[in-house]
């Protein structure tokens, strides 16, 4: 438990805590945003709109942060576009066709002071984000590897 998932309060002061190891290289959390590779993921949308996708080195494994030479990783942005019933969440990206770290999905572009809340998207995929998210609320979620964005169309987008 982190102080943040006991008090939600502190999130408009301090951000939520994350797994160095999950995450591109040089990543870090702020209250309502995420910089990758001093690239503000808030910004990436306002240039390239949903879904996007940032790559950068991954990070080596126990190394606190460490860039690895040979291994890449991706943070995808995706916007929720539908809540169709309680604990389920539809996103304007198909997020099974690759190695997402749902785990570390984070709500971005505002602080939510509400306590985290267990949801799933379509194909079962669980993930945890304040309770009180709402259609429009921008999603990043670390990955695994390069992630084109061709690879994350959902049928809703054809």
């Amino acid at each position: 438990m982190t102080l943040t998932s006991l008090l939600p309060s502190l999130r408009s002061s301090i951000p939520d805590p994350f797994v160095i190891d999950r995450w591109p290289e040089w990543t870090h959390p702020t209250t309502t945003d995420v910089i990758v590779s001093g690239v503000s993921l808030l910004r990436l949308v306002d240039l390239c709109d949903t879904p996007c996708v940032h790559i950068a080195a991954a990070v080596v494994p126990g190394t606190h942060g460490r860039p690895s030479d040979i291994e890449q990783s991706s943070v995808i942005v995706t916007r929720v576009v539908e809540i169709p019933r309680s604990g389920a969440l539809v996103l304007d990206a198909d997020i099974s066709r690759v190695q997402a770290h749902t785990a570390e999905a984070r709500l971005i572009g505002r602080a939510s002071t509400r306590h985290s809340a267990p949801f799933i998207l379509g194909d079962g995929t669980p993930l945890t984000l304040p309770e009180d998210i709402a259609v429009g609320d921008l999603i990043a979620i670390p990955c695994r590897g390069a992630v084109c964005r061709r690879q994350l169309r959902s049928e809703r987008a054809s």
